[in-house]
């Protein structure tokens, strides 16, 4: 994956990138050999370490912090990164909020928890998804020996069996999953846009460790996606020149087993 060609005119935008999934994403780009901006929303410190840790692979590496429900800030973290990384490539749209409501239940959906999501997990990521489509419309030229740039958005499993548990985040991620074909044949043939579905990775909320390793083995497999095998899928997609407007599922075929309910309730 890795060659002096890339090192020299491949970088990637990876939102989220200071924690959990969108930290080790980030950190796999860097170990094959692309240069990496690091965004982070309040986690400062966490974004440091990771660029600490993929400036010692020996590439470029710069934390840039912005406010994903603000879309002044959301444009200003684009042109920034792309000032400072020229060689901008791929989008990886990773951060996202992941709070609990559910329309049946104590905690309703509330409109300014949709909005919340809505702003962060759908409105940032086309937003940044169109700049970078402008952007690598106006530097085809630079590009045209190169793989195909792309746009990656971090989806979820469930969209596939939905059930009634993180209505908002649910919502949010299937108007998201909608847009990777939309913005496929919008941006074609300058920006691929590819959708990357992780089964249950991390633990998550109050989740505990030995809940996580029983939720993490409910799969055909016997066992769910690790953040590395999730961070390798996002390189395979960053490469893939061939794969535009569809979504990889990456969880064990997680995805195939219907589930009334989320999957970290049913391991309590």
């Amino acid at each position: 994956m890795n060659s002096p060609l890339s090192r020299q005119q491949k970088a990637v935008l990876v939102t989220g990138a200071a924690k959990r999934l969108g930290r080790e994403i980030a950190l796999q780009f860097g170990l094959q050999g692309w240069d990496v901006a690091v965004h982070y929303g309040r986690s400062e410190q966490e974004a440091i370490e990771t660029v600490r840790e993929i400036e010692m692979m020996g590439v470029k590496s710069q934390a840039f912090q912005a406010d994903l429900a603000d879309e002044a800030a959301v444009k200003k973290l684009f042109a920034t990164v792309s000032h400072q990384f020229i060689n901008l490539h791929c989008l990886v749209n990773s951060a996202s909020i992941f709070e609990y409501d559910r329309a049946n239940s104590s905690a309703p959906l509330s409109a300014r928890s949709l909005q919340n999501h809505m702003q962060v997990n759908l409105t940032a990521p086309i937003l940044l998804s169109q700049l970078m489509f402008e952007y690598q419309k106006n530097n085809v030229n630079k590009t045209a020996d190169l793989d195909l740039p792309s746009v990656i958005q971090l989806l979820d499993q469930k969209l596939i069996n939905l059930n009634p548990d993180y209505l908002s985040y649910t919502l949010s991620k299937a108007a998201l999953a909608t847009s990777v074909e939309v913005l496929a044949l919008d941006f074609a043939p300058y920006l691929r846009v590819v959708g990357l579905a992780p089964g249950i990775s991390l633990p998550s909320g109050d989740q505990t460790n030995d809940g996580f390793s029983k939720a993490h083995q409910m799969t055909p497999l016997g066992k769910s996606s690790t953040p590395d095998d999730v961070a390798k899928a996002a390189i395979f997609l960053a490469q893939a020149n061939a794969i535009t407007g569809t979504t990889l599922y990456v969880d064990g075929g997680q995805h195939l087993l219907p589930s009334s309910r989320d999957v970290m309730f049913k391991t309590n």
